[in-house]
């Protein structure tokens, strides 16, 4: 008996949010087994996680936490896709994002007007960053996977160049930023949390993204961009500024997660600021299928999986690194799912 793929004529509407679940369902039932070697109950496992992220008013803020940076590095990512710009540097927009609000943030200044200038010069240095490689496609055709990627590490040593140099405390000897002032700071949403404004901030982000792209001009080009660049050029849409657009739109949205990130929760930028919140930015994109609006709640999911890692660690002796292979497995699970929404399974010779 011989099976092959074949195209779907159509693809039913609710295929849409039946795959993301299914990815993320076969991603649990992968990776139970790996719970189950390491001599633990995955049921058990996976209650402790959701316990640990979810179980009390501290561990439910502390997830949201973790979730508002992915929210932001998402959101750029599945801007950039739509257009099909390429964009893997999410990571190293975010820490020159984080570099700009911790420069901008140590200047006295009164609160809101201190807190304004961070977001504008975090945005500002994560759109420069993702413009580089935006520009070598648009004049060079150089591939934007590849210069996106390498550009993490050049703003990753810069940075480390920096808190190891000048920025470098002379006291304590740490690489460490100095702190930005109190007033800089972003506003707590609960007393006796790390919930802050940005947490928020990120959610109306997704909100103002979908419009951006449902409902504007703007989104309407860089959607067509995405789909088909021939036509696009042929219906007078000027790719290559719709391209670097693009390319500012997205990098600025991840530098906003760096900003967030030192105004609401660090306060100073080190070499570990952020534990890779721009590569699972790519993730949460593909999971939520480019819909800026699908981010949010696969940021959360994976932000569940972060945050209750450590205590399902700590109760079954299952190593903390499953979130990471939960987050790798979920982008595969999410990718093969993707598949059945252009192909179908067909016996052959069997009937259409």
């Amino acid at each position: 008996m011989r099976w092959k793929l074949e195209a779907r004529s159509d693809a039913a509407p609710w295929l849409g949010l039946a795959l993301p679940l299914a990815a993320v369902a076969a991603t649990l039932v992968l990776c139970s087994g790996l719970i189950a070697l390491a001599g633990a109950n995955a049921l058990e496992a996976y209650r402790l996680m959701l316990a640990g992220a979810l179980g009390s008013q501290f561990n439910a803020t502390e997830t949201l936490v973790k979730a508002a940076p992915m929210i932001f590095t998402g959101l750029a990512v599945a801007v950039a896709f739509r257009a099909r710009f390429w964009n893997i540097g999410a990571e190293g927009q975010l820490m020159a994002g984080a570099v700009a609000a911790a420069f901008v943030g140590a200047i006295p200044m009164p609160g809101p007007l201190a807190m304004l200038a961070m977001a504008l010069a975090g945005a500002a240095a994560g759109g420069l960053v993702a413009l580089v490689p935006a520009l070598l496609r648009v004049k060079l055709k150089v591939d934007d996977v590849v210069t996106s990627l390498l550009l993490n590490s050049v703003v990753l040593y810069a940075v480390m160049a920096l808190i190891e140099g000048p920025w470098k405390d002379p006291f304590s000897g740490y690489p460490i930023s100095p702190p930005i002032e109190d007033a800089a700071a972003l506003p707590r949403l609960i007393t006796g949390t790390r919930l802050h404004l940005g947490v928020a901030a990120a959610f109306i982000a997704a909100g103002l993204v979908w419009v951006l792209m449902a409902r504007t001009t703007l989104g309407f080009r860089i959607r067509v961009t995405g789909e088909n660049p021939a036509a696009a050029r042929y219906g007078g849409i000027a790719v290559g500024r719709v391209l670097v657009a693009t390319a500012l739109i997205s990098g600025g949205l991840a530098g906003l997660a760096g900003v967030g990130e030192v105004g609401g929760v660090h306060f100073q930028v080190m070499s570990d600021l952020s534990p890779g919140f721009g590569y699972s930015g790519i993730v949460i994109a593909m999971l939520a299928r480019l819909n800026p609006l699908g981010v949010v709640p696969a940021a959360i999911f994976f932000a569940i999986v972060m945050t209750g890692a450590e205590a399902m660690s700590r109760s079954t002796g299952v190593p903390v690194f499953l979130a990471d292979v939960l987050q790798g497995t979920a982008l595969i699970a999410m990718l093969v799912a993707l598949l059945f929404t252009t192909h179908r399974i067909r016996r052959a010779g069997a009937a259409a």
